[in-house]
């Protein structure tokens, strides 16, 4: 192993993040519509929801620019503007199932294909604008 390999690079994301301007209406949809249990909110600044083994961090982008307080959290400001774009992985059924549901509860398909290696793909956007993808789990696998 060259000396500047990484031995051990990460072997999965623990968290992702997007940015909302109305956290009740992120909430909603993240709950409410995709079936989430948000498990910490903090009013005017952040939702966050499981995700299986993962995290979906929800902050308002001002709040997240402001430098904490707290020295026993030192987490440094952050922040985005603007659509993000987020990816959960489905099975091809459960994301048709998802489209029926979201369509019937008025959320519109941004766009839904087959990539090159057959993988299915679902877009629809969050109240924010943010891109909210469904995807088949092994799109990037051949990558």
């Amino acid at each position: 192993m060259p000396a500047d390999a990484i031995p051990n690079p990460p072997s999965a994301i623990l968290e992702a993040a997007v940015y909302v301007d109305d956290l009740d209406a992120a909430e909603a949809f993240y709950g409410d519509r995709l079936g989430l249990v948000a498990f910490q909110r903090v009013e005017g600044r952040h939702v966050f929801f499981h995700v299986g083994e993962s995290v979906l961090l929800v902050f308002k982008p001002d709040a997240t620019e402001i430098p904490t307080d707290n020295p026993r959290l030192p987490v440094p400001p952050h922040g985005a503007r603007g659509p993000g774009h987020v990816c959960f992985a489905m099975p091809r059924a459960q994301i048709d199932a998802m489209r029926q549901h979201l369509v019937a509860r008025g959320v519109a398909v941004d766009s839904e294909f087959d990539w090159p290696n057959g993988a299915h793909s679902l877009y629809v956007r969050d109240p924010a604008g943010n891109s909210v993808e469904f995807a088949e789990p092994w799109l990037w696998r051949d990558a």
